[in-house]
């Protein structure tokens, strides 16, 4: 196995991950919505919006897994954000020296099919990847890419929402306490 390498940019990365103050927070209908129709297109098992933490990978959402973590080092969206504007496709990763003994892939749960598109903001921070995963070797069709890639951009569009109306909220708030000093 051969965990991810770090990013150029990690530390700008995690600083633009973390001005999302969304990691930890309860799933959101509308992120589930992507993760569903990603796996329907793409006819696949499991579905993840994944964020990748300085330590582990954090599901936003997912669709047919369980879990909401998992470590960085077995991560494979880890390795996808390190090519922000390519997909990060393993057909059988089984045959992949990078993966062949991952706990994923040699256990629960059995990620032999990996294609990930990175999420990377307006301000080319590659913060994690949708992706779909399946327990068999398969490809992927162009046109399944491209939906896979409209809905990384509405991933991204759907932070942006809520990082700005956070911060609508915040100076809403400044401003009723200025109002009630006055």
């Amino acid at each position: 196995m051969k965990k991810p390498d770090l990013p150029r940019n990690e530390k700008y990365r995690l600083q633009e991950l973390n001005s999302y103050n969304i990691l930890g927070e309860v799933e959101q209908e509308s992120f589930d919505f992507l993760t569903r129709m990603a796996a329907e297109i793409c006819n696949a098992k499991i579905s993840l919006i994944s964020l990748v933490t300085e330590d582990k990978q954090w599901f936003l959402s997912h669709h047919g897994l369980e879990v909401r973590e998992k470590p960085k080092d077995y991560s494979f969206c880890a390795h996808a954000i390190n090519n922000p504007r390519e997909p990060f496709i393993v057909e059988d990763s089984r045959e992949d020296e990078r993966f062949q003994d991952n706990p994923l892939v040699t256990g629960c749960p059995n990620v032999i099919f990996y294609a990930g598109i990175p999420l990377v903001n307006q301000n080319d921070a590659a913060l994690g990847s949708i992706c779909v995963i399946d327990e068999t070797p398969r490809t992927i069709s162009e046109s399944q890419l491209e939906s896979l890639r409209l809905l990384a951009d509405q991933t991204i569009n759907l932070l942006e929402l809520r990082r700005r109306t956070e911060k609508l909220q915040e100076k809403e708030n400044d401003l009723n306490k200025k109002e009630e000093l006055l």
